[in-house]
């Protein structure tokens, strides 16, 4: 058990928390207060201990009194960008009629995730959030009886299980543990919860005593692979589960009346793809689960028939989660595009019932069925429900001279290497924003190097990026160095025909109080030079689960906007392609019109390119051109069909001079 006083430094730190978050929102990293520095010490120091590093984040809180906002100019340039609402809100109290088929999600809003409930359909009970607070609530599960609804939290500084009366609301704790406890299932007779549990640097299946603390809690699975996401059968005898044992995440099914190895049997037996949340239905004939698929067209939602094992489970519907109604002859289910996801549903045929609805962040949990709630909702649901969140950034211009034409500017970010350290004005509040967060949720700054921010239109990426956003100023690269260090890993996630990626940072502090341990494989990159045909081909290969706890990147960036971006379709042989660690802030504009907020359209149509000086300014040798030589003709001898005999004398002997007579001189 914990001592109250920590308890209590840790419910003062959660609300400090929210007001630095504020302030690294209002200014730059280290422009005024210098939060960046603050945060590094306060990282440090938590590894020295837990009580200690709560003392040095009060001390970080009286730096606030030194936030400072940046001026602002009164008339903005003209734009399309659309902002972000400042305040946003679900439904006032709700009247509710009593029991109904009601959907349980856990779903990602401003930075954290919370339980919502909606009827099916919609009309009697809307989507209304049902807690609230700076923590994370996710995977509910429905208890048997239908009047319980079990589910983790982070809520006391680490994750544990918690279960709450649908009546009144209340909540009572179950595990108490630093190490990660999530995803419950319920036994059918509601005394269990089978869950995944962070134990010998990887996640185990347990099982633990929902009334009865005194019981010790039960492995269910103790090997050196991710064991995730269980599942108890309604036969009580069987536990599904999703486990890398095999290589990539499989779906595999625990007999409890067996011991050993013998125990365990892989149900999908997928090489390249990756399998998630199993369903049961109410009788347990049949098993729900998601896979993502490295062969276009096969991911989605699967049915596996325990009447008929031996068969391969047949595809449904699109779906990256799926979860059964009270009578198995329906599926409601999360779909996902690139940068956003819907809720929507089939019939076990495939049919589409509900048309997508899109919903206002990432899904952690989904669960269905006739639940029994009150006819009025009780006081906490309702005080959740009329919650009134605060935009997590706005747009700030700085002042400067005009620019022609009214284009927009880039201006520098505070205290980051990269070769272009800037961004598009419009864009380096949500940046700062982000960054904040970041060294909050990790424990340091990951986001001090960059290996590109703005790009100069002057300057040449990489061949197939001519039109990356980087030009744009709306976008950033992490520092690719990190992966190669083990502080940054990417999980493939393919969306029909393209490819994205999944990015997660290695916290400082590896005691739980920081970040989730990673569930599935991530991908390597790098195994296409292993000299192996079938990596290369593929681009690479699974990797094994990294151990420790780590902060899902891609899904932070989303809450403030930033976008991945897909990959090139030759990634799988040039690296360069597969742009893993990009992110840009589009706010719905095309390349072209994001480019035009920078440059002139003649720039754009005939962009001049500045070469670099010389690094020797001598003068180039040119050569001068020769001449090409004549030819001298041959002599040709012309034959005669009557050749004429001549003859040359050739004069023989010696010449004799005649002696001349002298002269006589009288």
């Amino acid at each position: 058990m914990r001592f109250n006083f920590a308890s209590s430094i840790l419910h003062l730190k959660m609300s400090l928390r929210g007001a630095l978050v504020t302030c690294l929102n209002r200014s730059q990293i280290t422009r005024d207060c210098s939060p960046t520095i603050g945060c590094r010490a306060g990282a440090a120091a938590k590894s020295k201990g837990f009580l200690r590093t709560d003392i040095i984040i009060l001390l970080l809180s009286l730096l606030l009194f030194g936030c400072a906002p940046r001026g602002t100019s009164e008339i903005l340039p003209n734009s399309t960008v659309t902002l972000e609402p400042i305040l946003t809100s679900t439904p006032s109290i709700i009247k509710y009629s009593g029991e109904g088929n009601l959907v349980f999600l856990s779903i990602e809003e401003k930075g954290y995730s919370h339980l919502f409930v909606q009827s099916n359909p919609p009309q009697e009970l809307p989507f209304t959030r049902i807690t609230a607070g700076e923590w994370n609530d996710i995977a509910p599960a429905l208890s048997p009886d239908r009047k319980q609804l079990a589910f983790a939290s982070d809520r006391n500084g680490f994750w544990d299980l918690y279960v709450m009366e649908l009546q009144n609301g209340e909540v009572k704790q179950i595990t108490d543990s630093h190490e990660y406890d999530s995803a419950p299932s319920w036994s059918p007779d509601g005394q269990w919860l089978v869950f995944e549990t962070y134990n010998n640097e990887n996640l185990e299946v347990s099982v633990v005593s929902v009334n009865d603390r005194t019981q010790a809690i039960i492995p269910v699975t103790q090997a050196p692979a991710s064991d995730h996401s269980p599942v108890w059968a309604p036969d009580g005898r069987h536990i599904a589960f999703i486990s890398s044992r095999g290589g990539d995440s499989d779906v595999w099914l625990a007999n409890l009346d067996l011991a050993g190895e013998d125990r365990y049997q892989n149900l999908s037996n997928t090489p390249f793809a990756s399998e998630n949340y199993p369903v049961w239905n109410f009788d347990g004939s049949q098993l729900l689960w998601a896979s993502i698929s490295q062969n276009v067209g096969f991911s989605g939602l699967y049915i596996w028939n325990a009447n008929d094992p031996a068969r391969t489970a047949h595809w449904v519907g699109d779906g990256i989660w799926g979860a059964w109604n009270e009578t198995a002859d329906q599926i409601i289910a999360v779909i996902s595009s690139a940068n956003q996801q819907y809720l929507t549903s089939y019939d076990i045929q495939g049919k589409l019932l509900l048309s997508p609805t899109p919903l206002i962040g990432r899904v952690r949990g989904l669960a269905w069925g006739f639940a029994d709630f009150s006819k009025s909702l009780p006081a906490s649901f309702e005080k959740a429900a009329v919650v009134t969140t605060v935009a997590l950034w706005q747009p700030v211009v700085s002042t400067g001279t005009e620019v022609p034409n009214q284009r927009w500017y880039v201006v520098p970010i505070s205290d980051v290497q990269a070769p272009y350290p800037q961004l598009h004005d419009l864009v380096d509040e949500s940046f700062n924003a982000l960054r904040g967060r970041v060294i909050l949720d990790t424990g340091w700054d990951a986001l001090a190097s960059l290996e590109n921010a703005f790009v100069p239109l002057t300057t040449d990426l990489d061949p197939g990026l001519g039109e990356d956003w980087l030009y744009t100023g709306r976008a950033f690269t992490i520092n690719s160095l990190m992966a190669n260090a083990g502080w940054m890993v990417a999980l493939r996630e393919d969306v029909g025909a393209q490819t994205y990626w999944r990015i997660y940072i290695r916290t400082t502090v590896q005691d739980g109080s920081l970040g989730e341990p990673i569930h599935n494989a991530p991908w390597n990159l790098s195994a296409r030079y292993e000299l192996d045909p079938r990596t290369y081909e593929q681009g690479g290969e699974y990797a094994p689960v990294p151990t420790g706890y780590w902060v899902d990147i891609t899904a932070l960036a989303a809450t403030y906007g930033w976008e991945r971006l897909s990959a090139l379709p030759n990634w799988r042989t040039y690296y360069g392609g597969a742009r893993f660690s990009e992110f840009a802030l589009t706010h719905g504009l095309t390349w072209y019109s994001a480019m035009q907020e920078l440059y002139p359209v003649e720039a754009l149509i005939t962009p001049t390119r500045v070469l670099p000086p010389s690094l020797t300014p001598t003068n180039t040798a040119t050569l001068t051109p020769t001449k090409r030589p004549t030819r001298t003709p041959r002599i040709t001898l012309t034959p005669s069909l009557s050749p004429t005999p001549t003859s040359t004398k050739i004069p023989t002997g010696t010449p004799t001079l005649s002696p001349t007579p002298p002269t006589v001189i009288p």
